[in-house]
């Protein structure tokens, strides 16, 4: 009897550590594969996380490259618009200066224009501050005695050379100042200047 129990023992004992072992084998095995979908999980979501910063980065470096792009052309341009119109200005304002502040030639250029309006209506005339004293008896003496009266003068610190004529009533002028002849030239001067300068 004592045989049979002890074959009973182990036959118990044999069939529950078969059985744990299973068990654990399968547990085992459960926990491997979790594993594994854990870590395969891990690697997709990684690589989407890297792919997306990597993404981010290149879209970024677009915008920063087209961004520098931009602004290196738009400083280009800038510059090349300065050399412009210091170029201009060097070629034409120091002529225009000379020429508008040279008395006699405004004298003619003011009697030339002003006789081409109708002095009956009234003449407005407006000239530079700084010429007064050499335009102000001329004005008030030869020019309203050939305009027969018609002429109301004025001198402004606004204007730097040249002068501006119109009817009295303001509707409209004339302007044959300094900065108006400056930009007339330059008008004309870029072009040609732009190509000298940049071949463009």
């Amino acid at each position: 009897m004592q045989n049979k129990l002890q074959e009973l023992t182990e036959k118990l004992y044999n069939e529950g550590l078969a059985k744990g072992k299973e068990e654990g084998e399968l547990i085992l095995s459960q926990a491997k594969k979790e594993a594994a979908d854990t870590i395969e999980k891990a690697k997709t979501e990684a690589a989407a996380i890297v792919a997306k910063a990597e993404k981010d980065a290149q879209a970024l470096r677009s915008k920063a490259e087209s961004d520098i792009r931009m602004a290196s052309a738009q400083s280009l341009q800038a510059t090349k618009k300065d050399i412009e119109n210091l170029v201009v200005a060097k070629l034409s304002g120091e002529k225009v200066a000379a020429a508008l502040a040279d008395v006699n030639f405004l004298k003619e250029i003011i009697r030339s224009v002003a006789e081409k309006f109708d002095a009956s209506q009234g003449i407005a005339l407006e000239l530079p501050e700084k010429l007064r004293a050499e335009l102000e008896p001329w004005v008030n003496g030869e020019l309203a005695k050939a305009l027969k009266g018609g002429l109301k003068a004025g001198f402004s610190k606004k204007i730097a050379g040249g002068f501006t004529i119109a009817p009295a009533d303001g509707g409209w002028f004339v302007s044959f100042t300094q900065e108006s002849f400056d930009a007339l030239i330059a008008e004309y001067l870029r072009p040609v200047t732009k190509k000298l300068l940049f071949g463009e």
